[in-house]
């Protein structure tokens, strides 16, 4: 899950790991750079970082390009980047290609990633922050009676307190977004 930062903002990564995971993000930087854009590449860091303090640590073993594929596939699964529709947009099978591996490989990579993270399609957690307004599931939240409401509907001050509470990822308007 996104979070664990160092003092320097980098994600923070056990040093037995250090290895591992700078051969990861030296696959997926470039990638993000040339064909994704810079959320794409925070988070991949975010996601080998996440992988890398698991215990024990699946980037421990396996090939690098093959963690570095999947980290990339899985947070297109969660971002809908193989949606035409969506900006960056990229298919499928070219991320596959551009990373030197066959669509099946990385796809197997990318459920097993998800399954350790326990994530999906829209999930907050891994959601590209400069599109967080735009991700429903980020502010649905749950009402004292058991209602599920959107939180963008609600008056201000429950915004404000929602927020206050870690309920949603920002108040509606406010200049933190």
């Amino acid at each position: 899950m996104p979070s664990a930062k160092s003092p320097s903002g980098e994600p923070r990564v056990p040093a037995g790991m250090r290895p591992a995971y700078d051969q990861v993000v030296a696959l997926t930087d470039p990638v993000c750079a040339e064909h994704l854009d810079a959320d794409y590449a925070a988070l991949a860091r975010e996601m080998a970082a996440a992988l890398s303090r698991k215990r024990p640590s699946p980037l421990a073993s396996g090939r690098p390009n093959s963690w570095a594929a999947g980290i990339l596939y899985a947070l297109g699964q969660v971002n809908f980047l193989f949606d035409p529709t969506q900006t960056p947009h990229l298919e499928a099978r070219r991320l596959c290609e551009l990373m030197g591996l066959g669509q099946n490989t990385v796809s197997a990579k990318a459920k097993q990633i998800r399954d350790l993270l326990g994530t999906g399609p829209g999930d907050p957690r891994w959601w590209r922050p400069s599109r967080m307004g735009d991700n429903p599931f980020a502010w649905h939240v749950q009402l004292p009676n058991g209602m599920i409401v959107d939180a963008r509907q609600l008056p201000r001050d429950l915004q404000e307190r929602a927020y206050a509470a870690g309920l949603i990822p920002f108040v509606p308007g406010s200049d933190a977004n």
